[in-house]
């Protein structure tokens, strides 16, 4: 089902979801893996199931607020928000768009950065302040984590979804 408001819409599929609805942007399951492989020899679909990749990147590129992914009563809902200013985003709202963009980063191989945080909110430099605490409710939301390898210069930090 598909409801259209002023501020967002929500599309509701009925079901819950195979893949835990945090590694929605890295995991995918069919749950019909037969009719998937039909429809994908005919071109309905696409067997590297990209399209919520497409979705974040989509929200990320016109500046929206990361889309709301959630499990309802035996059912996966998913809210696409309209354009909202940063100002307007409550802490769910940033915690959310900085692990989604940790983790389309992450499959992009590349890492997220606070520059990277910064250019998804559109942020000019001088809210550096707010994007690290941003990515430490993150971090203490258990959604992101330091990437060890980038060592312990907070200037050169890279963050990684807390699966990778």
């Amino acid at each position: 089902m598909v409801e259209i408001y002023d501020n967002r819409v929500e599309i509701s599929n009925p079901g819950e979801p195979l893949v835990p609805i945090e590694r929605f942007i890295d995991g995918c399951q069919s749950r019909n893996e037969r009719l998937a492989m039909l429809m994908r020899r005919f071109g309905i679909c696409e067997e590297k199931s990209s399209g919520i990749d497409r979705v974040v990147h989509a929200a990320e590129v016109l500046q929206l607020p990361a889309p709301d992914f959630r499990n309802g009563y035996h059912s996966t809902v998913v809210t696409i928000f309209g354009p909202m200013d940063f100002d307007e985003m409550g802490r769910e709202d940033r915690i959310r768009a900085c692990y989604q963009h940790c983790a389309l980063k992450y499959v992009m191989s590349q890492q997220m950065t606070n520059q990277s945080l910064r250019a998804r909110f559109n942020l000019a430099e001088s809210k550096n302040a707010i994007v690290s605490q941003i990515i430490a409710s993150a971090i203490e939301s258990g959604l992101v984590k330091p990437d060890e390898k980038a060592g312990a210069s907070r200037r050169y930090a890279r963050y990684l979804p807390f699966w990778a």
